[in-house]
């Protein structure tokens, strides 16, 4: 593989939090030498890409992706999954284990693994379920399928609801070293309800989904927490009183941590609309408050890492009254401009918002990407933070097409996408240089 050097960059190294002008050498897939300042000149028979002074950042991790394959290429395979992730500076996705078959036996992790390499363009890593099939009964083998390659264990879309069961996971978790990821919903409470509880539902005559949904089964699951001493990560938060559980966990200095979809940080529940599917989420977008709640818990640190909630749903079921469609959008192409959003409105610095999008995932991980260090993998994203462009659906890489910010106006876009020292992505003066 020829050497390439990436000259003339404002380096962005979330794990320090240093942002200042170099270059970086990028050898065997690898970050090779890193040079601060002045441009160096490229060693003998190495490429050279000018930056241009944009920023080189690590590449994005997403933790929290939905592929359709196996059982549902109609809506996502892996490598659309992988392309629409390379178009947007994402070099490692975590794909959920709602699949058919579900990833709850080492022989469907390998299979994802085995896949993922013959068609996918990023890395991308499966987590596998809590309980057999998702049903919330029977834990999987937890050993088993962390030897088989699952980095993470969690039931997807749905909450492990006996409390019994999930005691036992954490008890588990905490054994096997392993992160049990879970999606804080309390189903009996969230019912039939298809957006946030309040004014605007009964406007809308929808049904609503109380914040107590949210934060009775965080509360639950930190006393278990409490009980196992288990890392446990709340997969996504969207009110102010679960920043407040969490913040209080985190005090008292239990192993926690949460997620945020980028969706509950720069939109509410007033971007429904006149019923728009594609804004039908869960968690649901919150009101302007909790939007609010969350980005401020973001800049603070008591969010730890913000993820696309990337969901594929084709036409038929999106194209139906509101209350009758399923939840999710796409993500995973649009997850870095939409986070801009909170640079340009200076509510979050660009360092931390690259590290809850990098590092902080990489830590959770146990990866050693996320960082710009002599060593680390050359996964690496090159960003123009000021790049104008309006969403089309119809060029995004996902099969499908449900995209929240379809026709919206976004600022700051991945220009080039390196993983393993290989370039899966970049814009056309870039693409010709690399």
């Amino acid at each position: 593989m020829t050497d390439l050097l990436l000259a003339n960059a404002t380096l962005l190294d979330p794990s320090s939090g240093t942002e200042k002008p170099g270059a970086i050498l990028v050898r065997d897939g690898a970050i090779a030498d890193i040079a601060q300042g002045a441009a160096p000149g490229a060693p003998g028979g190495a490429k050279r890409i000018d930056c241009a002074g944009r920023v080189l950042a690590p590449g994005l991790i997403d933790l929290r992706a939905f592929v359709g394959e196996p059982g549902a290429e109609h809506r996502e395979t892996l490598a659309s999954a992988s392309a629409a992730a390379a178009a947007g500076g994402v070099t490692t996705l975590v794909c959920m284990p709602d699949t058919n078959p579900v990833i709850d036996g080492p022989a469907i992790v390998d299979f994802v693994l085995r896949r993922a390499r013959d068609t996918a363009c990023v890395n991308v890593l499966p987590a596998a379920a809590i309980t057999k099939g998702l049903a919330g009964r029977e834990m999987t083998e937890f050993g088993l399928l962390q030897e088989a390659g699952a980095v993470a264990f969690t039931d997807g879309l749905r909450a492990v609801a006996d409390a019994q069961v999930m005691r036992r996971a954490l008890t588990y978790a905490r054994d096997f070293g392993v992160l049990i990821m879970q999606h804080v919903e309390e189903a009996s409470l969230a019912a039939e309800g298809v957006m946030n509880e309040g004014e605007l539902a009964s406007r809308l005559g929808l049904m609503g989904v109380p914040r107590e949904a949210e934060t009775v089964m965080l509360e639950r699951d930190l006393r278990l927490v409490r009980l196992t001493g288990a890392r446990y990560h709340a997969a996504m938060i969207s009110c102010s009183d679960s920043v407040e559980i969490v913040r209080r966990a985190k005090e008292d200095g239990l192993p926690v941590t949460c997620g945020v979809s980028v969706n509950n940080l720069v939109l509410n529940e007033n971007d429904i609309g006149h019923y728009r599917t594609f804004c039908r989420l869960s968690p649901p977008l919150r009101d302007e408050a909790d939007r609010q709640a969350m980005v401020a818990a973001l800049a603070s640190g008591v969010i730890d890492v913000i993820v696309s909630d990337h969901n594929p749903q084709d036409a038929d079921t999106k194209r139906l009254p509101f209350a009758e469609a399923a939840d999710g959008a796409l993500g995973i192409e649009t997850l870095l401009g939409a986070a801009m959003r909170l640079v340009h409105t200076g509510d979050v610095s660009l360092p931390r918002l690259i590290a809850a999008m990098t590092a902080n995932p990489a830590t959770l991980l146990g990866k050693a990407a996320g960082r710009l260090a002599i060593g680390a993998p050359a996964d690496l994203v090159l960003i123009d933070p000021d790049l104008p462009y309006v969403v089309d659906k119809r060029r995004l890489k996902s099969r499908s097409k449900n995209s929240p910010y379809d026709s919206a106006r976004l600022q700051g876009a991945a220009v080039l996408t390196m993983v393993g020292g290989r370039v899966v992505h970049a814009v056309d003066d870039l693409a010709a240089a690399a």
